[in-house]
């Protein structure tokens, strides 16, 4: 296949990067003496009959006391860097005990089943258990009581373990590891909360009398042991000596071929990834397909259904689906049943599903480190793989592919947390005061537990007396407290096409239903068309059933912004900038009907549910009077789009950050500024850091978003630099060009 992509120059004409990476042989170490022998027999039975370097330097660095956190590729053993010394200690203090935390139920279940092979082997009478919602109440009392080692997901430990900690006595006592895995998803307001949720644990196992070593693994970004540190709040030692096996690995960067040069237009990246995995999959390689969202994943997974010729060969996997039916086809990607399976980022994380040969990524996935995650789950255990990043038209997709370089030299971005964040950091200290009183003079790991303390006594929740802050509430603080952007509350998705038998067939959060379970939205599911014939939003539940059409929906979201405070302000080469607190308000209007093969947009209706709001942090420019004094205000419009549109894709190449974690408003007379604004706010409640860099940033950011107008070939303006000129004008990349030319003089 390899030959034949190189052989074909309808093909190769598209491609801007083909860069090999060059198989790795295996580097190892024998076990250490510390092992136990029946540990190590077992291991020997499941042929490992030596460690990796970076296995071998985790257990030195753990019996040596540290902290450790693993950095290496997907699919290199970092499992065992966990389950070694764990089990280890287990073996030779049968007290032992060990918290394993994974950010989903899936990783949980796929993580028990591997402990239990070793388990067997072993021959003692070991016990490793899932604790989760899924976790009937009946096996509950066994878990505590009996599992050495309990394997969880930060939402559970947060509301279901600690706050009944006195059930867990036998757990907390005896805690010696604090496993952490896939830590690099902590990041924005998840990883805020999981900071606080570990200090909450750091000070129950204290009242309890234990300090546990923590083991953290990790994909590869740029400031892991960073981010360990600041998640955990801990030492860290950090192991990134890759001694694992590697095929050699095929990545192709692919840009769609131009339609329309002058206007910028390239086909649609959708339609070119159906081309390039429908060609992989008749060839009958097994292959993953990435889509950036659950529309593009069923689409997908409908068009590769018809060329595979059975809809048992192709599957779609994303968040929604139920459990039984995700664990069916990791089942049958495993056992090479399904030969191909389109997916959104769900799978990007280390559940086993076999050795994929090949992945085709369609578009960005917004990272360099999500990226090659996704890339790496081809080729996981031996042999030539190949990956193919399908560029979409958006400047960011469009900078990688034209500078594929950079891609390869660049170092992957930082995860940022802020677990000081007023919000989060309040809603952990009613959990912390709940769960333990707190003692006058402790800090929490922060400067601000005096405060928040006393505010929390006059709000008649908590009460002090002789030296303690007792919790005098009757509510049940993490009941009420998400650890995800999304409120607890998912919505159910029900099957009504037999009235008499309706079907929960997925779920979906609060935040997504209005732009996708609206009532008369089409609802894909496993390739399968479905209207929302009735949306119960006090309920959370959606209607829907099936029908057959050659069309697909895709709503439109208002957002108005206002300022509420400013933090800083001042002058950076003649522009006024500032940063401060804002409230967004977002509301879905109305959605487009666009045909399934041409993507044309075919009718609109309109959609009624009720307005969410979001306070965060912001940073904001106004265009100064020289500029303003050249330009109309049809004009200054038009610029301020172009220069959002750039801003939109610029901003998280400077930050590293994910492209959903900065949205983009702009305001031809901002109410607050009176002058025309651009806002850059971060996309999540009470803000995580980002506005705040970008206020630094801000020369750098205008610069950079010049630089890549000036270096689009189109020539009125184009989806990769201002935005179409059907949308944004005829003169909409010069009057940018000049808007910012004009600024930066």
């Amino acid at each position: 296949m390899l030959e034949h992509l190189k052989g074909d120059p309808f093909f190769m004409q598209n491609v801007t990067g083909w860069h090999i990476q060059p198989a790795q042989a295996a580097r190892t170490l024998p076990f250490p003496d510390r092992v136990a022998p029946e540990l190590r027999a077992a291991y020997e039975k499941r042929g490992i009959r030596a460690l990796y370097t970076h296995q071998r330097q985790a257990f030195d660095a753990l019996e040596a006391g540290k902290n450790v956190v693993v950095v290496t590729p997907t699919a290199s053993g970092k499992t065992l860097c966990y389950n070694l010394p764990v089990l280890n200690a287990i073996a030779r203090d049968e007290n032992a005990r060990a918290l394993y935390l994974f950010p989903t139920k899936a990783l949980s279940s796929d993580q028990v089943s591997a402990v239990t092979e070793i388990v067997d082997q072993l021959g003692q009478d070991i016990k490793a258990f899932t604790y989760d919602g899924d976790t009937s109440v009946s096996a509950r009392a066994a878990v505590r009581q009996a599992a050495h080692i309990v394997v969880t997901n930060p939402d559970m430990l947060h509301s279901g373990i600690m706050p009944h900690h006195t059930k867990w006595v036998k757990l907390f006592e005896n805690l010696r590891y604090i496993v952490i895995d896939e830590v690099h998803t902590y990041r924005g307001v998840f990883g805020s909360h999981l900071c606080n949720v570990l200090r909450r644990l750091k000070r129950i196992c204290a009242f309890y009398g234990a300090h546990p070593q923590f083991i953290c693994c990790s994909a590869t970004i740029d400031n892991p042991k960073e981010l360990a540190e600041s998640i955990c709040r801990v030492p860290m030692e950090l192991v990134d000596d890759n001694g694992a096996p590697r095929g050699e690995r095929h990545f192709i960067f692919y840009n769609p071929p131009l339609v329309n040069r002058q206007l910028g237009v390239r086909k649609n990246a959708v339609i070119e990834t159906r081309k390039i995995a429908t060609e992989l999959i008749r060839n009958h390689i097994q292959t993953i397909v990435f889509a950036r969202s659950r529309v593009n994943v069923e689409v997908l997974t409908n068009y590769l259904s018809e060329a595979a010729g059975s809809g048992e060969k192709i599957r779609g996997y994303r968040g929604g689906y139920l459990p039984s039916e995700r664990r069916a086809i990791e089942r049958g990607l495993r056992a090479g049943d399904i030969l191909g399976v389109v997916s959104t980022n769900a799978l990007e994380l280390g559940i086993d599903i076999g050795s994929l040969e090949a992945s085709v990524l369609c578009g960005f996935p917004g990272t360099i480190a999500s990226t090659w995650q996704q890339a790496g789950r081809a080729g996981r255990r031996a042999g030539e793989s190949l990956t193919i990043l399908v560029a979409t038209s958006s400047p960011l997709d469009q900078y990688i592919i034209r500078h594929p370089e950079y891609f390869f030299t660049a170092s992957p971005e930082q995860a940022r947390i802020n677990p000081d964040n007023l919000y989060i950091l309040l809603s952990h200290f009613k959990c912390a005061a709940y769960e333990l009183p707190f003692v006058d003079g402790e800090t929490f790991g922060t400067d601000t537990a005096q405060p928040l303390l006393e505010f929390l006594q006059d709000e008649k929740i908590l009460r002090h007396v002789g030296g303690r802050w007792h919790w005098m509430s009757e509510e049940f603080p993490a009941s009420e407290i998400s650890l995800r952007t999304a409120v607890s509350e998912n919505f159910v998705v029900v099957n009504i096409t037999n009235p008499e038998h309706p079907k929960v067939i997925g779920e979906m959060d609060k935040f997504t239903v209005p732009m996708l379970l609206h009532e008369q939205a089409i609802y894909l599911h496993q390739g399968r068309q479905y209207q929302v014939e009735k949306l119960d939003w006090e309920n959370r539940k959606g209607y829907v059933r099936e029908v057959n059409v050659d069309y697909y929906t895709d709503a439109n979201m208002l957002t108005s912004l206002r300022v509420l405070d400013v933090f800083r302000d001042g002058e950076r080469a003649g522009i006024p900038r500032f940063s401060g607190e804002v409230l967004v308000s977002e509301i879905t209007t109305l959605f487009k009907k666009f045909k399934l093969d041409t993507h044309e947009n075919v009718g609109w209706g309109k959609v009624h549910l009720p307005q969410q709001d979001m306070h965060t942090t912001a940073y904001w420019l106004t265009l100064p009077a020289k500029v303003r004094e050249k330009y109309t205000v049809p004009q200054i419009e038009k610029a301020l789009g172009g220069i959002a549109n750039l801003l939109r894709n610029i901003a998280p190449v400077l930050l590293m950050c994910d492209p959903m974690d900065i949205r983009v408003q702009m305001q031809v007379r901002g109410p607050f500024t009176e002058e025309p604004t651009l806002f850059l706010y971060d996309n999540y409640p009470g803000g995580m850091g980002f506005a705040d860099r970008l206020y630094e940033l801000h020369e750098e950011l205008l610069g950079q978003v010049l630089k890549m107008l000036i270096s689009c070939e189109c020539e009125s303006g184009c989806p990769s630099c201002v935005g179409p000129a059907l949308e944004n004008g005829e003169d909409g990349k010069y009057l940018t060009r000049k808007v910012l030319e004009a600024m930066l003089l």
